[in-house]
């Protein structure tokens, strides 16, 4: 009777043997990429590659364009700039033409690098979700609650709809949009309410009868439902069509696609009143949350991270990069990356490196090979209540539903700071250099990028 193989056997492969396997042509050049950018020892790895120093105002958008060679940011000053961000030059810098903070600025794919779309905080435009695959399509949501179809050649923009609650008809102020790369006919949105919601745009390029302005599905954690005090800053699709939502004052969740609610989600006196049984299957089909980072003082980003999305990145209130492994939300990085907020972070189209920004007015390269080594579980839990304000989460036994967070002000009370302050000024000043030694230094590591040609040569 054979022995079956136990799955620690079968998955305990090194690096070292799949290089071998690749050399030996055992192993795709493709997949051996994919298995090497989505390792857990390269994300450990990760550290400050380059700043990027330019702008005069908070960097609010970092994105790449699709050969990951030049980034693109804007900023408070109203200025748009794009990086050489491996030798962290300026190769164009331009006034917007928008007379407020600019929002997001991103590459139209298949431009040639030529076409740049921005939005600003000079109308009622805030975010804006270019259609994959598409030069000319793009959709932008706002404040207004109005969803808008862009189309470059025309220069014509379409209201396609405005998103009300169901309860009240209340307009639901917008602050995320984002398109399926799977189904780009699947948009979803998310602003001042507990609910992201999804609408089937593709009745209105074909005209038919279906009424593409109602949501075909809604997203909600089950005991957020009927809440007044969430909302939703970011919004971001995976590769898989999972929908992944960054709630103020709470988590981050991650949907799959059958988790959805339907067109006509049940209201939270609905929720109190089902059975055990319906309770039981709720309960089965919880979205994956992501915690201990704090979503409170800005309108921040959330994505993805991993040439297969593995992992879950979002920038935190008190100035850290955090990384959780996707498939069951361990938290497993949480790097300094601004002394005071992390607005955004911007994954690399093909290499495991990242881009993040903030309220400080550089951009930060974080490629693997950096000297700065921060972030195990421990030391990130440590981390989420530093900085420049500290954010203290308590859970009850009963479950996650039953989470406090606690806000407390750097500031001490003035008789403290007097008692101390004769003891601590050697103690503080020796630290502030230290620090300013370690936060100023620059690390600088090459990434080669290979073709598949030149691997098979080498191989």
């Amino acid at each position: 009777m054979s022995r079956r193989p136990s799955k620690r056997q079968r998955s305990s492969d090194h690096t070292v043997v799949r290089i071998w396997e690749r050399e030996l042509g055992q192993l795709p050049n493709r997949s051996f990429s994919n298995r090497f950018s989505a390792s857990e020892h390269l994300l450990n790895r990760l550290g400050l590659h380059k700043k990027l120093q330019e702008h005069t105002g908070c960097v609010n958008t970092v994105s790449f364009n699709a050969d990951g060679d030049i980034l693109v940011s804007g900023s408070d000053d109203r200025q748009v700039i794009l990086w050489d961000w491996d030798t962290a030059t300026v190769k164009l810098s331009f006034d917007s033409g928008h007379c407020n903070n600019i929002f997001q600025a991103k590459f139209m794919p298949f431009s040639d690098d030529r076409s740049i779309v921005t939005s600003s905080a000079d109308g009622q435009v805030h975010k804006l979700a270019i259609e994959p695959g598409s030069p000319f399509s793009f959709y932008t949501c706002g404040e207004d609650g109005v969803v808008k179809h862009f189309d470059l050649r025309t220069r014509v923009a379409t209201n396609l709809f405005t998103c009300k609650e169901a309860k009240y008809n209340l307009i639901v102020y917008l602050n995320a949009i984002a398109v399926d790369p799977r189904i780009p006919g699947l948009l979803a949105v998310a602003g001042m309410d507990e609910y992201a919601r999804v609408y089937d745009i593709r009745s209105y390029r074909s005209e038919t009868w279906y009424n593409y302005s109602e949501p075909v599905d809604h997203f909600c954690p089950a005991h957020l439902i009927g809440s007044d005090h969430v909302g939703i800053t970011g919004l971001a699709y995976s590769d898989q069509s999972e929908l992944l939502a960054s709630y103020t004052d709470e988590f981050i969740y991650l949907f799959s696609p059958g988790m959805g609610m339907g067109p006509n989600p049940p209201s939270s006196s609905e929720t109190d009143t089902e059975t055990e049984t319906e309770t039981e299957v709720r309960k089965t089909i919880q979205p994956q949350v992501y915690k201990e980072h704090s979503n409170r003082e800005t309108v921040k980003g959330v994505g993805f991270f991993g040439p297969k999305c593995e992992y879950v990145v979002s920038g935190s209130d008190c100035g850290r990069i955090f990384i959780w492994r996707k498939k069951d939300g361990e938290l497993l990085r949480a790097m300094e990356a601004d002394k005071h907020v992390v607005n955004c972070i911007e994954s690399h189209p093909h290499m495991p490196l990242m881009a993040s920004s903030g309220i400080e007015t550089d951009i930060k390269i974080w490629t693997p090979g950096g000297t700065e080594e921060l972030g195990s579980p421990r030391t990130a839990e440590q981390a989420s209540v530093s900085g420049n304000s500290r954010w203290f989460m308590f859970y009850d036994e009963e479950g996650d539903d039953h989470a406090r967070g606690y806000y407390v002000a750097d500031c001490d009370d003035d008789d403290e700071e007097e008692e101390d302050e004769d003891d601590s000024d050697d103690e503080s000043s020796d630290d502030d250099e230290s620090a300013e030694e370690e936060g100023d230094s620059d690390v600088d590591v090459e990434i080669r990028k290979d073709n598949d040609d030149d691997d098979e040569d080498q191989g």
